[in-house]
């Protein structure tokens, strides 16, 4: 028996739909696929439609419960990311997150906001080896209205917020290494 052609399509589009049912291949494929987005990076904001952080009084907290004022990032570059260990997008983004913190972690400000627990956190990071803070919120922040993830802002010294972006995208280009650069002069 010969198989044709829209048959062997149809058998191969079926196979694809079952195997992104099966739970246990589902997030690898989602990672995978969401690792090509992440090759794009992210567009700086214009600077006419810039917005400015008018309310700094946010506190967070670290693992061992000490308290992080965001206060303390006035003046001062920050790279500010929210994500899950559960998400296919913020895990495709990650590996660019390090290479750029690996850099820079003297220069600018990085804070990694997640709502899970520190022992979900802390197993992802061992596993992926990840070096990076993460804190959860110990209150609501009045101008970070964060409803999808990951989602990441570049704010300059001023509280000027330069690139704010939804979704996976390369923090390690060229383009983001450049603006961090012109940031920090």
């Amino acid at each position: 028996m010969k198989i044709t052609k829209p048959k062997r399509n149809n058998i191969i589009f079926l196979i694809v739909i079952a195997v992104l049912l099966i739970p246990q291949t589902r997030k690898p494929i989602q990672v995978f696929l969401q690792k090509g987005l992440a090759l794009i990076s992210p567009s700086v904001i214009k600077e006419s439609e810039q917005t400015s952080i008018t309310n700094y009084n946010w506190k967070l907290k670290d693992e061992n419960g000490a308290v992080f004022n965001f206060e303390t990032t006035k003046e001062k570059v920050v790279l500010l990311n929210f994500w899950a260990t559960w998400c296919p997008p913020c895990i495709a983004e990650m590996p660019s997150l390090q290479k750029l913190y690996d850099d820079y972690n003297d220069k600018i400000e990085f804070i990694l906001v997640s709502d899970e627990s520190f022992s979900t956190i802390n197993s992802f990071l061992e596993k992926n080896n990840y070096n990076f803070k993460v804190y959860n919120q110990a209150s609501k922040s009045q101008f970070f209205n964060v409803r999808g993830i990951p989602r990441t802002f570049l704010i300059d010294k001023k509280g000027n917020v330069v690139i704010d972006k939804t979704g996976a995208a390369n923090w390690n280009s060229d383009s983001v290494r450049n603006t961090i650069d012109g940031l920090l002069k």
